[in-house]
């Protein structure tokens, strides 16, 4: 083999080498030169080149010289573009960042919660100087003595305007408890404390609304800090909340947590059904009426309710914010809620009473109010309603949501059986009594 096919054989043997380098950026130096170094060449080449001092420099110093510029190249290239740079050092900080999994594959690493901190004193110092304590005293008659006394209780409010107006729940400033010993009387004095303020002042109520625990007062001063209202029908399952308000007496206190369910049926103690966020932040005695807020210091709902019992932590329930605007706007304008009123009582036959009695299933009218909307239109005692505007229905909430859609002085049309025959009969809502 002649001085040039050597060379020719040197330099790709060269070449190979180099190529597995680059294609590996943790390869050392060492091993490119017992990459060489392993190259197997025939005995007769090697010693013809250590006898030519002009052919090892072609087919040694060459090559080297080659390879050494190349690598400065591609490493240039690697520092020089930013792209290229920020890819490796972040593929750099990965591998150290994953570094301290251990075998089992735990990942150990330490987690930083400055952000979720620094959302939770934000959020608590945007909506505590729009949260205020409710104290209230009552007048109590002892049915045993003879004689009476006075009582008081704590709640929490919400400010929602600057100018006085706080929305709270109609159980803290309108209770009805009673027991074979007492009777619970209506307040007699309610008194506000703001928010880092020693001051208590006097309330009066503006109006409250038993069926959605709803109510609001009005202290005597202007430059307050209402609160933001947020979209309660946008809030997720799982996201963060806090619940700010005056448990226990304590004054201004912030609990967090999670939105655990939306759109959560719940009857109270008294028999009232709401339509509730549930939340896992603590919600204690004094609570009620307080805030439920969001990651962006909104209110989404008024803390209303809790389950307690042996065995039951963390289940609170809120009111959701914008369920709530046309109940505190009608209680300010109106001092009441007005609702549309039909004035019937009626029983949900279900099919087998209907078969028992023959009637269809339905909601048979029981009862009806004199001069009623109902009574005025024509509606009679022993007729079965059997759809409302064209949806069938077969129980009185499903009546009353269609109804309590409407407003007063709409109509509603309500088919009727009345002796085997069905007739429709259209019927001018009232304002409830």
């Amino acid at each position: 083999m002649d001085e040039n096919n050597q060379n020719n054989l040197e330099q790709k043997s060269n070449e190979n080498t180099f190529k597995s380098v680059i294609s590996n950026n943790q390869t050392t130096y060492s091993q490119f030169e017992n990459s060489s170094n392993k190259q197997k060449r025939p005995k007769k080449l090697k010693e013809k080149s250590n006898n030519n001092g002009a052919g090892f420099g072609k087919t040694v110093l060459l090559p080297f010289a080659c390879g050494i510029l190349g690598a400065g190249l591609v490493v240039g290239t690697c520092f020089g573009v930013p792209n290229i740079r920020e890819n490796l050092f972040s593929q750099f900080s990965v591998q150290e960042g994953t570094s301290s999994s251990t075998s089992n594959g735990l990942n150990t690493q330490q987690i930083s919660l400055v952000d979720y901190s620094e959302t939770a004193v934000g959020v608590a110092q945007k909506v505590l100087p729009s949260i205020v304590g409710i104290n209230v005293t009552y007048s109590v008659n002892s049915i045993f003595y003879g004689n009476q006394g006075t009582a008081s209780a704590q709640g929490s409010g919400v400010i929602i305007s600057q100018d006085g107006y706080i929305l709270t729940n109609n159980h803290v400033v309108n209770s009805s408890s009673s027991s074979s010993f007492y009777e619970l009387g209506k307040a007699s004095k309610i008194t506000v404390k703001l928010y880092n303020d020693d001051t208590e002042y006097e309330a009066e109520i503006i109006g409250t609304d038993e069926q959605t625990d709803l109510a609001v007062i009005k202290i005597d001063k202007d430059g307050l800090t209402a609160a933001e209202l947020g979209d309660s029908d946008a809030v997720q399952v799982g996201e963060f909340c806090m619940a700010l308000g005056n448990p226990l007496g304590l004054g201004s206190t912030v609990t967090d947590g999670i939105v655990s369910a939306v759109n959560r049926e719940v009857t109270d103690e008294d028999g009232n059904e709401y339509t509730a966020i549930q939340t896992n932040a603590a919600i204690n005695s004094g609570n009620s009426g307080g805030a439920l807020v969001n990651s962006q210091g909104q209110v989404i709902g008024i803390n209303t309710l809790k389950v307690a019992g042996d065995g039951v932590e963390g289940v609170g329930f809120a009111i959701p914010i914008n369920s709530t605007k046309d109940i505190y706007s009608q209680l300010i304008e109106y001092n009441k809620v007005k609702r549309p009123y039909l004035g019937i009582g009626g029983i949900e036959v279900d099919e087998r009473t209907a078969k028992e009695n023959n009637l269809t299933e339905g909601i048979y009218v029981k009862t009806l109010e004199d001069f009623s909307a109902a009574e005025k239109a024509g509606i009679r005692v022993g007729d079965v309603i059997t759809k409302a505007d064209g949806k069938d229905i077969k129980t009185m909430d499903e009546l009353n949501e269609i109804k309590n859609a409407k407003k007063i002085g709409d109509k509603i049309t309500l088919t009727v059986w009345r002796n085997g025959k069905t007739e429709d009969i259209t019927v001018t809502l009232q304002e409830q009594p």
